[in-house]
C-alpha cells in the first residue's frame, strides 16, 4: 500500500470524427430482448482444435493469473471517480436496480467473442443496465489469431456492439488481453498485432463512427505491441490493474478513462472506476 494516494487526472470529453452523426444501434433481438444468436461449439482456427471455454473469457479473466492482485485502491483523487462495472454471461442475469442502489452508475456487457460466440445474458445485461438508469456499452473478447479485425469488428457490430447518441450508451470497447487458449500475443508479432488493433478500431469507427475504448493491461499492451504509442489519441483507455493505483500507463495514453481495479467486489462482476464525474461518463456516452 503506497504511502501517499494516487494521483488521477481528469478524462476529458472525446469526440469522434463523425461525431453523432453515424450513430448505429446493435442488432435485432439482442437489443430488443429476444433470444441471443446461437455459440457455436468453435471458431474458425488455425492448427490443432482448441477447447473454447466462452462462457468464462471476459474483461480480466486472465488478468489476476498473470500479474495477481494487490491491496485495494487507496482513493483520494484530484478528481471524482465515479463506479461501475463490467458483466458477462459468467453472472448470468443481473439484479440491476440492486447495482444501481449499491453505486453502480455505468456498466460494459461482454456481447462477443471472435466471430462465433454471442453473451447468451447480454440482453437481459444489455437492456436491464440501461432500464435501471445506467449508462451501458457493449464489449468484445478479442481472439486475433481467429479473423481480422476487421471480421470480428463486423461480427460485434452486428450482435450487439453498435452505439446511439442517446446519452445512455457508451463507445464499443475491444478487450485485449492474455490469450487464454494459448501463446500470450496469440501467434502475432508486435507489427501484426498492432495492425489488428487498428484494423478493428477502424472498422468499429466506420461503422458507428465512434473509436472503440481499449481495454488492455500494461504489461501485455508492452508485450504484444512493443507498447505502441499510436492509439491514445483516438481510443480511450480502460486499464486493468488490481492493485492500489493505476501504476504506470500504456504509452500514447496520459490518463485512463475507466480503470477495472478489482475482479470481485460488491458490484456484480468486475469493478471500475470511471476517471471523472457522472458527467465525464455521459459525455463519453454522447461523443
Amino acid at each position: 500500500m503506497p504511502s501517499t494516494a494516487p494521483s488521477f487526472h481528469q478524462a476529458p470529453a472525446r469526440r469522434s470524427v463523425l461525431g453523432r452523426a453515424a450513430a448505429v444501434l446493435a442488432t435485432g433481438a439482442l437489443l430488443l430482448g429476444g433470444a441471443a444468436a446461437p455459440a457455436l461449439a468453435t471458431p474458425a482456427s488455425p492448427g490443432a482444435a482448441v477447447k473454447y471455454h466462452f462462457d468464462q473469457d471476459h474483461a480480466g479473466s486472465t488478468v489476476a493469473a498473470h500479474e495477481g492482485r494487490g491491496g485495494a485502491p487507496a482513493l483520494q483523487p484530484l478528481v471524482t471517480q465515479t463506479r461501475g462495472q463490467d458483466v458477462s454471461s459468467w453472472q448470468g442475469s443481473v439484479n440491476w436496480s440492486a447495482q444501481a442502489s449499491a453505486g453502480s452508475r455505468f456498466a460494459y456487457v461482454k456481447a462477443t467473442e471472435g466471430t462465433g460466440y454471442t453473451n447468451p445474458s447480454f440482453a437481459q445485461q444489455y437492456n436491464g443496465s440501461y432500464n435501471a438508469g445506467l449508462i451501458r456499452g457493449a464489449y468484445h473478447f478479442a481472439l486475433p489469431n481467429n479473423s481480422s479485425g476487421a471480421t470480428q469488428a463486423n461480427y460485434f457490430v452486428g450482435h450487439g456492439g453498435g452505439w446511439s447518441a442517446d446519452g445512455k450508451t457508451l463507445p464499443p470497447a475491444l478487450d485485449i488481453e492474455y490469450n487464454p487458449y494459448g501463446a500470450t500475443c496469440y501467434g502475432l508479432s508486435q507489427s501484426s498485432m498492432v495492425s489488428w488493433i487498428r484494423d478493428f478500431s477502424n472498422t468499429v469507427h466506420s461503422r458507428t463512427g465512434r473509436y472503440p475504448v481499449i481495454y488492455t493491461t500494461t504489461d501485455w499492451w508492452t508485450t504484444c505491441t512493443g507498447n505502441n504509442g499510436g492509439f491514445g489519441t483516438t481510443n480511450p483507455l480502460w486499464i486493468a490493474r488490481y492493485s492500489s493505483s493505476v501504476g504506470t500507463l500504456p504509452n500514447g495514453w496520459s490518463y485512463q478513462t475507466i480503470w477495472q481495479y478489482a475482479d470481485s467486489g460488491t458490484l456484480a462482476g468486475d469493478q471500475n472506476y470511471f476517471n471523472g464525474a457522472y458527467d465525464r461518463v455521459q459525455a463519453l456516452a454522447n461523443g
